[in-house]
């Protein structure tokens, strides 16, 4: 299913839908970031009998950034098996399909600053490896949930609520979310980059936990 912004598909194209279907019990998801986990994750969800919706973002479709090289010919990838994209002591970033380049991008430049940002890629929404997320939280203390949903209802929501619940003690700083705005994705470019997350909203937060 292609999903996401970016590409001014207005809200028949580009609106995120991961937590509408993660709703339905029963329903895996699976939402890769780049090539090579596209690749495996698809081959391990048809060798498995359960329903699945596979989620690709269109804005990745092309893009240089999200390809990479097939670890091997028969590469699978297991479901619920999220991976650490930039190790970093200092925050965690909670993220996954495009806006693990946001998040990326945005944690280099914080590097340059001397604060080490840690991004979590999940690959799947459901199931969800709730332990990667929590043991990242419980090493930096700080953390940024950064989704492409909207906020009210999001997926960001529920993981938010997981880190709330069950790592509470560990957080130094609230937890902070980036999320879309509750709105329709607009076609209009301009109204489009207001409405979804950028690279300077990730920025600014994670500043403001480096502060906190």
């Amino acid at each position: 299913v292609p999903v996401g912004g970016y590409i001014h598909g207005g809200h028949y194209h580009s609106q995120s839908i991961e937590s509408l279907f993660a709703h339905c019990p029963g329903l895996y998801i699976a939402y890769p970031s780049n090539s090579a986990d596209a690749k495996g994750l698809l081959k391990t969800a048809i060798r498995m009998d359960d329903p699945i919706m596979f989620l690709e973002h269109k804005g990745l479709y092309r893009q240089s950034y999200a390809m990479s090289p097939e670890p091997d010919a028969d590469y699978l990838v297991p479901f619920g098996k999220a991976a650490v994209r930039r190790e970093g002591k200092d925050i965690s970033v909670i993220t996954y399909g495009a806006m693990v380049y946001f998040a990326l991008n945005a944690a280099k430049k914080m590097a340059e600053r001397g604060v080490e940002v840690e991004v979590v890629d999940l690959r799947t929404i459901v199931p969800l490896d709730k332990e990667a997320v929590l043991k990242s939280v419980k090493k930096t203390n700080r953390v940024l949930v950064l989704s492409e949903d909207t906020r009210t209802s999001g997926f960001a929501a529920e993981l938010s609520s997981i880190i709330a619940e069950e790592a509470f003690e560990y957080l130094d700083a609230p937890i902070r979310r980036v999320t879309a705005k509750d709105l329709p994705v607009p076609y209009s470019p301009p109204l489009e980059q207001a409405v979804l997350p950028n690279e300077a909203q990730v920025l600014k937060v994670l500043e403001e936990l480096a502060a906190y």
